[in-house]
Protein backbone atom coordinates (compact mmCIF):
# COMPACT_ATOMS: atom_id res chain seq x y z
CA UNK A 1 0.00 0.00 0.00
CA UNK A 2 1.98 3.35 -0.78
CA UNK A 3 0.93 6.44 -0.01
CA UNK A 4 -1.53 8.90 -1.97
CA UNK A 5 -3.23 12.46 -1.60
CA UNK A 6 -6.52 12.00 -1.13
CA UNK A 7 -8.24 15.72 -0.27
CA UNK A 8 -6.79 18.91 -0.25
CA UNK A 9 -7.52 19.63 3.63
CA UNK A 10 -5.45 16.88 5.02
CA UNK A 11 -2.18 18.14 7.24
CA UNK A 12 0.65 15.34 6.35
CA UNK A 13 2.34 18.28 4.19
CA UNK A 14 2.30 20.68 7.30
CA UNK A 15 5.04 21.97 8.38
CA UNK A 16 5.29 21.91 12.33
CA UNK A 17 2.37 20.28 12.78
CA UNK A 18 1.51 19.98 16.48
CA UNK A 19 1.47 16.35 18.73
CA UNK A 20 -1.77 17.05 19.63
CA UNK A 21 -3.36 18.38 16.51
CA UNK A 22 -1.85 15.20 14.76
CA UNK A 23 -3.13 13.23 17.71
CA UNK A 24 -6.86 14.29 16.84
CA UNK A 25 -6.34 13.91 13.15
CA UNK A 26 -5.27 10.91 13.19
CA UNK A 27 -7.65 9.40 15.80
CA UNK A 28 -10.42 11.25 13.22
CA UNK A 29 -8.89 9.66 9.97
CA UNK A 30 -9.17 6.45 11.27
CA UNK A 31 -12.25 6.46 12.82
CA UNK A 32 -13.75 7.22 9.17
CA UNK A 33 -11.27 4.55 7.68
CA UNK A 34 -13.16 2.12 10.18
CA UNK A 35 -16.61 3.23 9.30
CA UNK A 36 -15.68 2.39 5.13
CA UNK A 37 -14.84 0.37 2.90
CA UNK A 38 -12.68 -0.61 -0.32
CA UNK A 39 -11.12 2.58 -2.09
CA UNK A 40 -12.43 5.00 0.65
CA UNK A 41 -10.72 2.79 3.21
CA UNK A 42 -7.73 2.62 1.62
CA UNK A 43 -7.45 6.20 1.53
CA UNK A 44 -8.03 7.26 4.83
CA UNK A 45 -5.15 4.53 6.18
CA UNK A 46 -3.10 6.03 3.52
CA UNK A 47 -4.10 9.72 4.75
CA UNK A 48 -3.12 7.85 8.52
CA UNK A 49 0.22 6.48 6.91
CA UNK A 50 1.03 10.37 5.15
CA UNK A 51 0.23 12.03 8.52
CA UNK A 52 2.38 10.00 10.71
CA UNK A 53 5.52 9.35 8.54
CA UNK A 54 7.55 11.90 10.67
CA UNK A 55 6.64 9.62 13.55
CA UNK A 56 8.24 6.65 12.11
CA UNK A 57 11.29 8.66 10.77
CA UNK A 58 12.48 9.45 14.42
CA UNK A 59 11.34 5.92 15.69
CA UNK A 60 14.13 4.81 12.95
CA UNK A 61 16.59 8.06 13.27
CA UNK A 62 17.23 5.83 16.79
CA UNK A 63 19.03 2.69 14.88
CA UNK A 64 20.89 4.53 12.45
CA UNK A 65 24.86 3.78 12.59
CA UNK A 66 24.48 0.00 13.46
CA UNK A 67 25.64 -1.23 10.14
CA UNK A 68 22.67 -1.27 8.29
CA UNK A 69 22.13 1.30 5.35
CA UNK A 70 19.91 4.50 6.89
CA UNK A 71 17.46 4.04 3.77
CA UNK A 72 16.90 0.51 4.98
CA UNK A 73 15.82 1.25 8.65
CA UNK A 74 13.59 3.83 7.06
CA UNK A 75 11.79 2.07 4.81
CA UNK A 76 11.03 -1.04 7.34
CA UNK A 77 9.96 1.84 9.35
CA UNK A 78 7.41 3.13 7.26
CA UNK A 79 6.22 -0.36 6.18
CA UNK A 80 5.96 -1.19 10.26
CA UNK A 81 3.97 2.09 10.09
CA UNK A 82 1.38 0.58 7.52
CA UNK A 83 0.90 -2.76 9.34
CA UNK A 84 0.32 -0.34 12.16
CA UNK A 85 -2.08 1.65 10.65
CA UNK A 86 -4.17 -1.72 9.36
CA UNK A 87 -3.82 -3.50 12.55
CA UNK A 88 -4.81 -0.68 14.96
CA UNK A 89 -8.17 -0.68 16.48
CA UNK A 90 -9.80 2.31 17.97
CA UNK A 91 -12.75 0.59 19.78
CA UNK A 92 -10.12 -0.65 21.84
CA UNK A 93 -8.65 3.09 22.61
CA UNK A 94 -8.17 6.39 20.45
CA UNK A 95 -4.34 6.52 21.06
CA UNK A 96 -2.34 5.38 18.09
CA UNK A 97 1.05 6.10 18.66
CA UNK A 98 1.53 4.00 21.90
CA UNK A 99 0.00 1.03 19.29
CA UNK A 100 2.49 2.44 16.37
CA UNK A 101 5.26 3.27 18.15
CA UNK A 102 6.24 -0.61 19.92
CA UNK A 103 4.96 -2.25 16.43
CA UNK A 104 7.50 0.09 14.30
CA UNK A 105 10.30 -0.88 16.81
CA UNK A 106 9.40 -4.40 16.98
CA UNK A 107 9.93 -4.05 12.80
CA UNK A 108 13.07 -2.52 12.85
CA UNK A 109 14.21 -4.74 15.87
CA UNK A 110 13.38 -7.81 13.48
CA UNK A 111 14.77 -6.97 10.76
CA UNK A 112 18.14 -6.16 12.60
CA UNK A 113 17.65 -9.87 13.92
CA UNK A 114 16.97 -11.58 10.33
CA UNK A 115 19.15 -9.14 7.76
CA UNK A 116 21.78 -7.46 9.92
CA UNK A 117 24.53 -9.79 11.08
CA UNK A 118 27.14 -10.36 9.38
CA UNK A 119 28.46 -12.71 12.29
CA UNK A 120 25.24 -14.07 14.28
CA UNK A 121 25.78 -14.22 17.60
CA UNK A 122 23.20 -15.93 20.21
CA UNK A 123 19.71 -14.39 19.90
CA UNK A 124 19.36 -13.75 23.61
CA UNK A 125 22.76 -11.35 22.84
CA UNK A 126 21.02 -9.86 19.57
CA UNK A 127 17.73 -8.59 21.66
CA UNK A 128 19.76 -7.54 24.74
CA UNK A 129 22.34 -5.35 22.39
CA UNK A 130 19.80 -2.82 22.02
CA UNK A 131 18.88 -2.81 25.76
CA UNK A 132 22.32 -2.51 26.41
CA UNK A 133 22.42 0.23 24.15
CA UNK A 134 19.49 2.09 25.92
CA UNK A 135 21.00 1.55 29.06
CA UNK A 136 24.54 3.18 28.14
CA UNK A 137 22.75 6.32 27.34
CA UNK A 138 20.45 6.30 30.91
CA UNK A 139 23.49 5.68 32.56
CA UNK A 140 25.94 7.76 30.69
CA UNK A 141 23.78 10.69 31.96
CA UNK A 142 22.93 9.77 35.51
CA UNK A 143 26.88 8.85 36.31
CA UNK A 144 28.60 11.29 33.86
CA UNK A 145 30.62 8.82 33.05
CA UNK A 146 30.60 5.40 30.61
CA UNK A 147 29.01 2.57 32.91
CA UNK A 148 30.39 -0.45 33.93
CA UNK A 149 29.63 -3.92 32.65
CA UNK A 150 28.22 -4.78 35.79
CA UNK A 151 26.49 -1.92 36.36
CA UNK A 152 24.53 -2.30 33.02
CA UNK A 153 23.98 -5.57 34.61
CA UNK A 154 22.76 -4.41 37.57
CA UNK A 155 19.98 -2.05 35.75
CA UNK A 156 19.25 -4.09 33.18
CA UNK A 157 18.63 -6.81 36.06
CA UNK A 158 20.63 -9.81 33.48
CA UNK A 159 23.58 -11.37 34.43
CA UNK A 160 26.64 -9.50 33.49
CA UNK A 161 27.98 -12.77 31.32
CA UNK A 162 25.22 -11.75 29.40
CA UNK A 163 25.81 -8.03 29.50
CA UNK A 164 29.39 -8.57 28.06
CA UNK A 165 28.60 -10.71 25.16
CA UNK A 166 26.79 -8.20 23.64
CA UNK A 167 29.22 -5.62 24.31
CA UNK A 168 32.02 -8.26 23.07
CA UNK A 169 29.36 -8.57 19.94
CA UNK A 170 29.75 -4.81 19.20
CA UNK A 171 30.68 -4.51 15.10
CA UNK A 172 28.92 -8.06 14.12
CA UNK A 173 26.68 -5.86 12.14
CA UNK A 174 29.04 -4.87 9.99
CA UNK A 175 32.59 -5.86 10.36
CA UNK A 176 35.51 -3.55 9.49
CA UNK A 177 37.57 -5.26 6.48
CA UNK A 178 41.04 -6.28 7.11
CA UNK A 179 41.94 -4.44 3.87
CA UNK A 180 40.00 -1.14 4.85
CA UNK A 181 42.36 1.63 4.54
CA UNK A 182 44.46 3.24 7.71
CA UNK A 183 42.29 6.18 9.24
CA UNK A 184 43.32 9.55 9.89
CA UNK A 185 43.24 8.72 13.47
CA UNK A 186 44.86 5.25 13.49
CA UNK A 187 48.03 4.46 13.31
CA UNK A 188 48.16 1.02 11.34
CA UNK A 189 45.54 -0.32 9.30
CA UNK A 190 43.89 -3.48 10.28
CA UNK A 191 45.75 -5.57 7.94
CA UNK A 192 48.78 -4.34 9.63
CA UNK A 193 47.26 -5.15 13.82
CA UNK A 194 47.57 -8.84 12.44
CA UNK A 195 50.10 -10.97 14.17
CA UNK A 196 52.84 -13.39 12.50
CA UNK A 197 52.79 -16.82 11.89
CA UNK A 198 53.90 -18.46 15.33
CA UNK A 199 57.05 -21.11 14.30
CA UNK A 200 55.92 -23.01 17.33
CA UNK A 201 52.17 -23.63 15.98
CA UNK A 202 52.79 -26.07 13.76
CA UNK A 203 54.49 -28.34 17.04
CA UNK A 204 51.75 -27.57 19.30
CA UNK A 205 49.58 -30.22 18.34
CA UNK A 206 52.43 -33.12 18.73
CA UNK A 207 53.76 -31.78 22.12
CA UNK A 208 50.19 -32.17 23.70
CA UNK A 209 50.03 -35.70 21.99
CA UNK A 210 53.14 -36.46 23.57
CA UNK A 211 53.48 -35.08 26.71
CA UNK A 212 50.85 -37.81 28.54
CA UNK A 213 53.22 -40.20 26.48
CA UNK A 214 56.49 -39.05 27.90
CA UNK A 215 54.99 -39.10 31.19
CA UNK A 216 54.57 -43.01 31.06
CA UNK A 217 58.60 -43.84 30.70
CA UNK A 218 60.37 -44.58 32.49
CA UNK A 219 62.92 -41.75 33.84
CA UNK A 220 65.87 -42.58 32.28
CA UNK A 221 64.36 -42.96 28.68
CA UNK A 222 62.39 -39.58 29.55
CA UNK A 223 66.05 -38.58 30.48
CA UNK A 224 67.39 -40.02 27.58
CA UNK A 225 64.87 -38.02 25.41
CA UNK A 226 65.22 -34.88 27.36
CA UNK A 227 68.71 -34.76 26.43
CA UNK A 228 69.00 -35.87 22.97
CA UNK A 229 65.99 -33.42 21.55
CA UNK A 230 65.41 -30.13 24.15
CA UNK A 231 69.20 -30.09 25.11
CA UNK A 232 71.01 -31.60 21.68
CA UNK A 233 73.32 -33.42 23.57
CA UNK A 234 75.36 -36.24 21.72
CA UNK A 235 75.42 -40.00 21.64
CA UNK A 236 78.74 -40.11 23.87
CA UNK A 237 77.15 -37.02 26.26
CA UNK A 238 73.61 -38.96 26.64
CA UNK A 239 76.02 -41.72 27.56
CA UNK A 240 78.21 -40.14 30.28
CA UNK A 241 75.05 -38.61 31.85
CA UNK A 242 73.17 -41.89 32.20
CA UNK A 243 76.22 -44.11 32.66
CA UNK A 244 75.73 -46.43 29.21
CA UNK A 245 77.75 -46.69 25.91
CA UNK A 246 77.13 -44.83 22.84
CA UNK A 247 76.11 -48.02 21.15
CA UNK A 248 73.59 -48.54 24.05
CA UNK A 249 72.59 -45.15 23.48
CA UNK A 250 71.67 -45.69 19.67
CA UNK A 251 69.79 -48.99 20.62
CA UNK A 252 67.81 -47.29 23.49
CA UNK A 253 66.57 -43.92 21.55
CA UNK A 254 65.58 -46.36 18.63
CA UNK A 255 63.41 -48.39 21.21
CA UNK A 256 62.57 -45.24 23.33
CA UNK A 257 61.30 -44.02 19.68
CA UNK A 258 59.42 -47.19 18.74
CA UNK A 259 57.10 -47.29 21.89
CA UNK A 260 56.18 -43.26 21.46
CA UNK A 261 55.28 -44.20 17.76
CA UNK A 262 52.73 -47.41 19.07
CA UNK A 263 51.17 -45.56 21.77
CA UNK A 264 50.33 -42.63 19.18
CA UNK A 265 49.19 -45.36 16.65
CA UNK A 266 46.94 -46.87 19.21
Amino acid sequence: MGPSVSSPDDHRGVPGLSDARRRVETARLLARSRASQGEARERYENDVVQLNMGVAGDVARRYRGRGIADEDIDQVAYLGLVKAVRGFDPTRGDDFLSYAVPTLRGEIRRYFRDAGWTVRPPRSVQELQARVTAAEGELCQHLGRTPRASELAVHLDVPLALVMDSLNATGCFSPVSLDAPRSDDEAEAPHERLGELDPAFASTEARLALQPLMGALSPRDRRIIELRYFENRTQAQIGADVGVTQEQVSRLLSGILLKLRRSLAA
